[in-house]
């Protein structure tokens, strides 16, 4: 795919307002990501879980933040769990390893910054 195709939706988004909670849907017994921006230095991420799915334990080599747009997750970050509802974020430190499960089915917003 060239550069211009898989960016489009980038510039799209650039031009006009939108709702996070509405650029994605959820999929019966999915994970899905939605990229928003990629830059050197970070990414942007939607994402929407349905209940019961998650991300097993991984660690990324920089700092992120959760913030929750709707539902319920339970984040273990270096064996420490927390529960977020909507409204809430986190921190996720970079190199500490963390997972991710759905209490109820949650939208996120993921921006990774890179050092």
């Amino acid at each position: 795919m060239d550069q211009d195709k898989k960016h489009a939706h980038i510039t799209t988004l650039g031009s006009k307002p939108a709702r996070l909670i509405d650029l994605i849907n959820y999929q019966d017994c999915s994970v899905v990501s939605r990229e928003i921006m990629t830059k050197k230095t970070g990414t942007i991420t939607v994402f929407a879980f349905d209940e019961g799915q998650g991300l097993s334990e991984h660690t990324a080599p920089f700092d992120a933040l959760v913030y929750l747009l709707e539902g319920e997750v339970e984040i273990v970050i270096s064996g420490n769990p927390l529960r977020l509802k909507e409204g809430e974020i986190v921190i996720m430190p970079a190199n500490q390893p963390h997972a991710l499960k759905a209490i109820k089915k949650f939208k996120m917003l993921l921006t990774m910054i890179r050092s």
